[in-house]
């Protein structure tokens, strides 16, 4: 019955009424909720009100993900909010499929359909399955609200049971959520990974997104393994079938630099240099350190720190440069003093490799000044160490 009502309220923004009120709520302030809630109710229904004011909150959640522009025209429930693909990817995915002649595209677990519009913006022919009615019933309204329900067929049903033989292409998303939170093992996705491979080889091309945490040794060896991060953060890894199998990608987003592995050997540890790299999330996942420290001439601080230095400064898409001014033993007192030396107030702190946090370093050392500086709390060569520097550009 939960269901038949979440229905029912969610056909009744759909009305003219509806719409009406989602409209006056755009820019509403959700510290003011109580008080727009008893004012509206005193014009509207109050399921209607509580309805439309829970959908306003999760379209201002989903502009982070969609942009402004779209999230205020679509519909959302709160675990699509939260399991969707963010459009910076979506795009790029469905980019990938367009340059692999894909024209037709069967998105399983389709979820609130930010996937299928994606791939519909592309030219793409798209049927997006959910199993839950209310899920699929959002999908809908999202294609018709971004005008785009001529290429997006929305089917509420179990992704098992679709033939995708009529189709170019697969995308698979399963649920990596449960009552208890984020699933970690694959074979407890919704559905199971090994049922989505299965299915990824049924059609010509294929996509599944997995977890970006997903051991490298689960990967099929005919599968692609790429690892996408959107802005810095690592976002999700996804295994492409029908491109190049075995092969090892990071892509960075939004500049769409991407980097394959070659099968280099691990790099060589040495002394610290003038400069400090931080490779990319998506570059560490997809362990193509060694790819990123042989473009920069570089080696590792130490065996197991994904950190490269190199004394030359040299530009990179896949790592972030610092110029490295102190290199000292761990000591907070020391650090301090050095600080207070140079009147730096404005300090990040990173870790790699060390048991102290950074907010507690932070509340310790109490910086105050106009200067600015970066610590690296980590190891060289097996010893805890601090690195101190600034970001520079190549």
């Amino acid at each position: 019955m939960g269901r038949v009502t979440d229905l029912a309220a969610f056909h009744a923004l759909l009305t003219p009424e509806g719409q009406t009120l989602l409209a006056a709520l755009r820019d509403y302030d959700p510290a003011q909720e109580l008080a727009v809630a008893s004012r509206l109710r005193r014009e509207h229904p109050a399921e209607l009100v509580t309805a439309a004011i829970g959908q306003a909150r999760l379209r201002q959640r989903a502009v982070a993900k969609f942009g402004a522009e779209d999230a205020y025209r679509m519909y959302f429930t709160p675990n699509g909010v939260e399991q969707s693909t963010r459009a910076t990817v979506g795009t790029y995915r469905a980019e990938r499929f367009k340059d692999l002649g894909v024209r037709r595209v069967a998105d399983l677990c389709g979820g609130i359909g930010g996937d299928a519009l994606a791939l519909a913006r592309a030219g793409i022919s798209v049927l997006a399955v959910d199993r839950d009615p209310l899920t699929a019933e959002v999908a809908r309204a999202n294609a018709g609200a971004l005008d785009l329900a001529g290429l997006i067929e929305v089917r509420c049903a179990d992704v098992t049971e679709i033939d995708t033989a009529p189709y170019d292409a697969v995308f698979v998303d399963p649920a990596r959520r449960g009552g208890r939170g984020r699933i970690f093992d694959p074979e407890a996705y919704s559905p199971p990974l090994s049922w989505a491979i299965r299915a990824a080889r049924t059609a010509p091309h294929a996509a599944l997104k997995i977890a970006p945490g997903v051991p490298h040794e689960a990967v099929p060896q005919d599968a692609e393994a790429e690892w996408i991060s959107d802005g810095g953060d690592v976002k999700e890894a996804v295994l492409w079938f029908g491109t190049r199998p075995g092969a090892r990608r990071a892509t960075l987003l939004p500049s769409g630099a991407s980097l394959v592995g070659r099968g280099l050997p691990d790099p060589a540890v040495r002394a610290v240099g003038r400069h400090l790299y931080e490779p990319d999330g998506a570059v560490i996942r997809a362990h193509l350190v060694a790819e990123v420290a042989e473009e920069l001439d570089g080696g590792l601080i130490d065996e197991t720190i994904a950190y490269i230095t190199a004394d030359e400064l040299r530009p990179t898409p896949y790592a972030t440069a610092y110029e490295i001014t102190d290199e000292l033993p761990f000591n907070l007192k020391r650090l301090k003093a050095l600080l207070r030396e140079r009147e730096v107030g404005h300090l990040t702190v990173k870790k790699r490799g060390s048991a102290v946090e950074p907010e507690e370093l932070r509340r310790k050392v109490k910086p105050k000044g106009p200067n600015a500086a970066t610590v690296f709390l980590t190891r060289v060569a097996g010893a805890p160490t601090m690195l101190i520097g600034r970001p520079v550009q190549p």
